[in-house]
């Protein structure tokens, strides 16, 4: 049954193509983990390297722990400590006069933990976020976008992308068109081709073309004589000849879901519950779904219920 209801879903070309997306995302973030990781402690290093204030432990403690910042992005309430550091990340900020998410930060951790520091260039509801690999796509595009640590990345391509990503985690049907992907795929490599001297990143460009060439066609004819081990079976695509397991599919249209669930459910300030019910009511209606979202239903009955 499982199997039956990905092979629906798959056959719908709108959804195939909104999960491929989402997939291509998930392999970009995976891919950029630790480049940027290591460029955010080397650019943390750097500050201590260039200003002794830094190095100073937080004057304030829990008094700093709360930051308390405007459109402008000043930082008021903080020791003067903290108070530095908020003016040292404003200047290497490629656009200070935009909003600057404080409240992702713990000021006082700023002078040990590099990624707190990353964190002041990244949307909001970052606050629980521990580290690089703990980040969607969003968040990473957007520090390389504001922060000028990444001032030899063309932030055009990068901009184009997290409008693609915004875009797709907004469609309220789960679905784009063809022609929506091939301005996705052109954006997507323009970013990625500017990686090709990165390692970590360098295959990135390969893997998005397998993952935009298969065709995720399933198998599943006479599937009352067929074991467990023939139901998990994709035919691939007959140019790239690429076969993957339908559990992979599945795992991978899971972590895309469950991406989208966290933003609805986490952002209390833009909760959106016209798409919450709508992603709820597909949840619903496909079992295997329900079921594994199970937790994710009951919180978003629960907010329409104090609607």
């Amino acid at each position: 049954m499982v199997l039956e209801e990905l092979r629906d879903r798959l056959n719908e070309s709108g959804y195939k193509n909104w999960l491929k997306a989402g997939r291509c995302l998930l392999i970009l973030q995976q891919r950029l983990h630790p480049f940027i990781n290591n460029q955010m402690r080397a650019f943390h290093g750097d500050l201590l390297n260039q200003n002794p204030l830094l190095r100073r432990q937080c004057g304030s403690g829990t008094s700093c722990s709360r930051p308390r910042g405007n459109k402008s992005g000043a930082l008021t309430g903080l020791c003067t400590v903290c108070s530095e550091w908020g003016k040292v990340i404003l200047k290497h900020h490629r656009q200070p006069d935009a909003t600057v998410n404080w409240d992702n930060c713990s000021p006082p951790s700023w002078r040990h933990n590099h990624w707190e520091l990353a964190k002041a260039y990244m949307p909001r509801g970052q606050v629980k976020v521990k580290g690089a690999d703990k980040c969607d796509a969003s968040a990473l595009l957007n520090l390389m976008n504001y922060c000028d640590r990444f001032r030899s990345i063309d932030t055009r391509p990068v901009r184009e992308v997290i409008r693609c990503r915004n875009e797709l985690m907004h469609s309220c049907e789960l679905s784009v068109s063809d022609e929506w992907m091939r301005r996705f795929e052109s954006s997507l490599k323009n970013l990625v081709r500017q990686f090709r001297h990165v390692p970590e990143v360098g295959m990135v460009e390969q893997q998005i073309d397998e993952m935009l060439g298969v065709d995720w066609s399933i198998c599943v004819s006479g599937l009352d004589q067929m074991d467990a081990a023939d139901l998990d079976v994709l035919e691939s695509d007959s140019a790239s000849q690429w076969e993957t397991s339908a559990d992979s599919i599945s795992q991978w249209e899971a972590e895309v879901l469950r991406e989208r669930l966290e933003e609805l459910l986490c952002d209390a300030e833009t909760q959106d519950m016209e798409q919450l019910t709508r992603l709820g009511d597909f949840l619903q209606a496909n079992r295997d779904l329900a079921e594994l979202f199970s937790a994710e239903l009951q919180a978003i009955s629960s907010l329409k219920a104090r609607e």
